[in-house]
């Protein structure tokens, strides 16, 4: 019989009123992926704060090997052999790779200096077993979100936990990085590791996990085995509704007189005058989105995705660009942000914690903050006006918020992701460059936020969507442009393609070989 690592019994935790877990049964067994499943906001990262040591004041018992234990806080967890990757990263970007890695645990020299050779020398053998190639020199604060998420799982695993909790851990990696994780999460199975794996993709729950436990309102909605076979009964117990067609769109095809150009981009080149280490930036890109036109960027980890996405908005880095841009037939080529907002470019970045949102902040405030020059009159904000401004677009985007005041970080993950989408929609643009816009959604919400995007092009927006998740690519756009090292590699029909064929052509260069 396979040992217990954990055993959850009658777990209930409370906020106030709020109740966040009712009476939780959940185990981990070793060599085992249990899935940890649910909408956001439906108890599985109060579960786990409770399994880390985050939360102390609950019922119920947890057990380890057997044993009844109450985790004081996350150090006494690790001691425990329970580790945590956050979906939210926890690093500090000031420190280099190799600092972080060992942040509260550094080595030492006889004479208690820091040891920093053996604090590479375990960077380096850390990223050796994961399989990647990281500088641990580097600040933290200069690579890529897909990047720094490495960092965080190879922290983790260099703790040699025996319980592993791995929140969204894909979030931001592209399909390659996914089977190399994959990959190592198979050796960590093999070695009696204990795995529970938090994520709103199903295809990933179908290949890696054992099991599968879904949470509702706090509460153990039901368990099954993950198959594809299983997946709409599993995406009905986490929503409490049957969800038919995730991508569902009237796919009202318009003559092609019809098409308005909106973008054109023909040889887009980009030379920063200071290169920055892991960026790809455009080379020698030509595309274009029509109005009313869903265009996705696809891509390896790398691919230029995001750097396209910034040159677009006025946000990339100083540098010489050469080529030719049109918005609407007129040149474009803006020098901020400001700038693009102005021509009517709005974007919803990849990290939207750290680069849309402060969590403090109103949810009124967040959403205001990039239109305030069309709430204002003399440099005075009309109130009134900006109120039904928030409460329209709150409405329009189904905002679940308890009120227009209340602090973003007290939303779900889809909702703040919803915050940031009405921020740049409160610009009124006609063109709006999406980056991994559902990363750390779940599946109710993503279904969501695809109608917003369908209706705001029926409506005659042109958008640009990044994302690192094939399914939602090929089914929620027009057309599915591939980019491989800062240069287009195909632009495909998703009606004509699968994943397969996308993938293939994210690892082929341009003119058809592997480089």
């Amino acid at each position: 019989m396979v040992p217990e690592l954990v055993r959850m019994s009658g777990i209930t935790k409370r906020f106030g009123g709020v109740l966040a877990c009712a009476g939780v049964d959940f185990t981990v067994r070793a060599g085992e992926v249990h899935a940890l499943l649910g909408e956001n906001g439906a108890g599985k990262s109060t579960l786990m704060n409770i399994l880390s040591g985050v939360h102390t004041d609950y019922e119920g018992d947890v057990a380890v090997h057997g044993e009844v234990v109450r985790l004081r806080d996350p150090a006494d967890a690790q001691r425990h052999g329970i580790a945590t990757i956050h979906q939210e990263l926890d690093l500090v970007p000031q420190l280099t790779v190799a600092e972080n890695l060992v942040l509260g645990r550094e080595p030492r020299t006889r004479a208690r200096l820091l040891d920093r050779r053996a604090m590479q020398r375990l960077a380096r053998e850390e990223f050796a077993a994961l399989g990647i190639d990281l500088d641990p020199n580097r600040p933290v604060g200069s690579l890529r979100v897909g990047e720094q998420q490495l960092v965080e799982i190879a922290k983790a695993l260099s703790l040699h936990a025996q319980v592993l909790v791995m929140d969204e851990p894909t979030a931001a990696l592209a399909d390659a990085e996914v089977s190399r994780l994959f990959e190592i999460i198979d050796g960590l199975r093999r070695r009696g590791v204990g795995i529970v794996y938090i994520s709103h993709r199903m295809e990933e729950i179908e290949v890696i996990a054992d099991r599968a436990t879904v949470l509702r309102n706090g509460a153990v909605a039901g368990s099954l085995t993950p198959a594809p076979e299983h997946r709409p009964q599993l995406i009905s117990l986490m929503v409490g509704r049957s969800v038919e067609a995730m991508f569902a769109r009237p796919k009202t095809q318009k003559p092609a007189a019809e098409a308005r150009p909106l973008l054109r981009v023909a040889g887009l080149t980009v030379r920063p005058r200071t290169p920055r280490p892991g960026r790809a930036e455009p080379d020698g890109i030509d595309l274009s989105v029509d109005a009313g036109e869903i265009v996705g960027l696809a891509g390896l980890m790398g691919s230029g995705r995001t750097e396209l996405l910034e040159t677009l908005f006025g946000a990339g880095p100083a540098a010489r660009v050469t080529g030719a841009v049109t918005l609407d037939g007129l040149p474009y080529a803006p020098k901020s942000p400001r700038a693009a907002l102005a021509r009517g470019v709005g974007l919803v970045p990849e990290d939207r914690r750290g680069s849309a949102l402060t969590l403090p902040h109103q949810v009124d405030h967040s959403m205001v903050l990039s239109a305030l020059s069309r709430l204002t009159t003399l440099g005075f904000v009309r109130r009134t006006r900006e109120r039904a401004s928030v409460l329209d677009m709150m409405r329009r985007l189904a905002v679940k918020a308890g009120a227009p005041t209340a602090p973003v970080g007290s939303l779900s993950g889809g909702n703040q992701q919803k915050v940031v989408l009405a921020r740049q929609l409160m610009t009124v643009p006609r063109l709006l460059l999406l980056d991994e816009p559902t990363r750390g959604v779940d599946v109710g919400a993503k279904a969501e936020i695809y109608q917003i995007l369908h209706r705001l092009a029926d409506e005659g927006m042109g958008i640009l969507l990044a994302s690192s998740e094939l399914p939602e690519l090929l089914g929620v756009c027009d057309r599915v442009v591939v980019l491989r090292r800062g240069a287009v590699a195909a632009d495909l029909d998703p009606a004509d393609v699968t994943g397969d064929d996308v993938l293939a052509a994210a690892m082929t260069a341009p003119g058809g070989t592997d480089r």
